[in-house]
């Protein structure tokens, strides 16, 4: 297995994991999906492989892209910098979200262990994959609209498809967080366990799809996510475009201040 700066990349019997390590709360930025989606592809080409198991260390699964921290997009700008295809001068936005489609053309079952909150993009995280298992402490939220903007990560796709168009509606409309409970009543999640039990889980289930014939994994799985990766790319295209509009909102940056100062924002609709 290859060394990764940001997360653990390991293979136990015919089950790859990667544990993201950017602890507390596992900010993600174009690096880490860019790293996550290498080590799919590792798996991919990896015979032995037959399922994966993506967690994180410490209190949340992913709290998505730290929109208060100053040194992100300066990040983010020299992240895109540094590669020398057409689609960097799209911007950094749009260059993580080319990253997050590879995460979606993996080609082997993928189980999410969230053991904590998945915030926003980190939502979309945990939703690329095929199954979720998590405890009654995680929370799950699409909080795009309380931060001032529009839903990404392949969200306005993936969300609908998953837990029915009405209730992605309302956690979009919302922005509420939904309990590890109420994720497994609305299929947003699949197992629920004691906070401890969480990755263990998800190596057991992962396990289970790892007895199976790894051909006849590969086939069936590309049947049932037959062209998700594809709508998922043209989801993003749309959602960076309405990102950025709204990104340049007054309304935005008091989302977001608020957000920091763990108050109600006061919206102008400007």
């Amino acid at each position: 297995m290859s060394t990764y700066k940001d997360i653990a990349v390991e293979k136990v019997g015919h089950v790859g994991t990667i544990e993201i390590r950017r602890p507390p709360l596992n900010f993600f930025d174009i690096s880490l999906i860019n790293q996550i989606a290498d080590a799919l592809d590792e798996f991919d080409r990896d015979i032995e492989i037959r399922a994966s198991v993506l967690s994180a260390q410490g209190k949340a699964f992913c709290a998505g892209a730290n929109f208060g921290d100053p040194a992100r997009q300066a990040q983010e700008a020299r992240e895109a910098e540094k590669k020398g295809d057409p689609a960097d001068n799209l911007g950094p936005i749009n260059h993580l979200y080319i990253q997050a489609v590879r995460i979606f053309r993996a080609k082997k079952p993928i189980v999410a262990a969230v053991q904590g909150a998945a915030i926003g993009g980190g939502l979309g995280l945990a939703v690329s994959a095929d199954f979720r298992v998590t405890c009654p402490e995680a929370r799950f939220s699409a909080n795009f609209t309380k931060l001032g903007f529009h839903p990404g990560f392949g969200l306005t796709v993936t969300l609908p498809e998953l837990i029915g168009k009405n209730n992605a509606e309302l956690m979009f409309y919302t922005s509420r967080r939904v309990t590890g409970e109420e994720a497994v009543k609305w299929g947003l999640a699949n197992v629920l366990v004691p906070q401890d039990q969480v990755k263990a889980e998800a190596m057991k289930l992962a396990g289970e799809i790892a007895e199976c014939s790894p051909l006849g994994l590969l086939s069936t799985r590309a049947t049932m996510r037959n062209g998700l990766a594809d709508r998922v790319m043209a989801a993003t295209n749309h959602e960076l475009a309405e990102q950025t509009r709204l990104r340049a909102t007054e309304d935005f940056k008091e989302g977001v201040k608020a957000t920091e100062e763990r108050r109600a924002a006061n919206f102008k609709g400007r």
